[in-house]
């Protein structure tokens, strides 16, 4: 019995020595064969280092320009909570208010921000359809933005762009929709509440201009919507006084009148309607983008996995053939 089980454990390590040792021939048949494809290696994670290099030179350098923002605690337009008080008291003369309930002013505005009728007006009204869309370069000596002749003539203000069906040599209004929110960057930080809009560009005063330009449009159009819905709330009041002989509908009516008042009149007076201003936007001295450094050194390193890969797979592929 003893003499078995001696067998037996000796021939189990021989089994584990031969285990071993066939991975060791593998291990040693591996690296004989990228031995023998060095240069193949060599080669390959040169040529990839090289193509990748001249890539990240073409890439255009941008600059970012940010804002940091923080709601402005604006009172909206609308009937609002005086609407809510003497909605009751309305209903029993059998007369309806609209209700003053909606979005977070805050949450509207950036809502708003990110709209195509906001950028599509946004680039109509600040004229930048050229630097937006053919945009080549940016001279750093004359800190000058350099158009693409080939795309736009700057002197007969016309588009010159070769594109093909349906787009037209102009860009449409959704073309240069979808070019500018590649620019535009909005987030909010959960924890503050506090929002930063940065656009990244080819030039940076360019960059620095449109965020600047962005949160002064975007407050005149949040103050031109309130006013407008006060304005059309005071119509609507008034309509109701001279609908009803009560007095007292009459003297809630003329509050809700005061109240919408003071709503246009603190819209008109309040340049910083739904976003202060925190942080202002300043023209950029470091580049942003792009890291070349980051993707040659990631270029080359893809390229020597895919030349050892490359190696090995023509190794096995001849062996299998013989």
């Amino acid at each position: 019995m003893g003499d078995l089980m001696d067998r037996t454990a000796m021939q189990a390590r021989s089994d584990q020595h031969s285990a071993y040792g066939g991975d060791e021939i593998d291990l040693q048949e591996l690296f004989g064969v990228l031995w023998d494809g060095k240069w193949w290696v060599i080669g390959i994670t040169i040529l990839a280092s090289i193509a990748v290099v001249l890539y990240a030179l073409s890439l255009p350098t941008l600059y970012r320009s940010e804002a940091l923002l923080a709601p402005a605690n604006s009172s909206g337009g609308g009937l609002g909570s005086l609407a809510a008080q003497y909605g009751g008291l309305a209903s029993l003369a059998g007369i309806s208010l609209p209700s003053g309930g909606g979005p977070d002013k805050t949450a509207l505005g950036l809502q708003v921000l990110r709209s195509r009728t906001f950028v599509e007006q946004f680039i109509e009204r600040r004229n930048i359809r050229a630097p937006l869309m053919a945009a080549k370069s940016w001279d750093l000596a004359s800190g000058k933005l350099v158009i693409n002749e080939a795309a736009y003539n700057v002197v007969s203000q016309k588009w010159l762009r070769e594109v093909v069906f349906p787009r037209n040599p102009q860009p449409s209004a959704q073309e240069s929709y979808k070019k500018f929110v590649t620019h535009l960057s909005v987030s909010t930080d959960k924890s503050s509440g506090l929002i930063t809009i940065s656009i990244s560009h080819l030039s940076p005063i360019i960059a620095q201009e449109w965020v600047t330009w962005l949160i002064e449009d975007i407050n005149n159009t949040m103050r031109a919507q309130d006013i407008a819905e006060a304005e059309r709330s005071i119509e609507y009041l008034k309509e109701q006084v001279e609908a009803t002989s009560l007095s007292d509908l009459q003297s809630m009516f003329y509050e809700l009148i005061q109240s919408q008042t003071e709503t246009i009149m603190l819209a008109q007076v309040r340049p910083e309607y739904v976003f202060k201003v925190v942080d202002p936007a300043i023209v950029p001295e470091v580049k942003a983008g792009p890291k070349r450094a980051q993707i040659s050194m990631l270029g080359s390193l893809l390229g020597g996995v895919l030349s050892v890969l490359l190696v090995l797979l023509r190794h096995y592929i001849v062996k299998r053939r013989d």
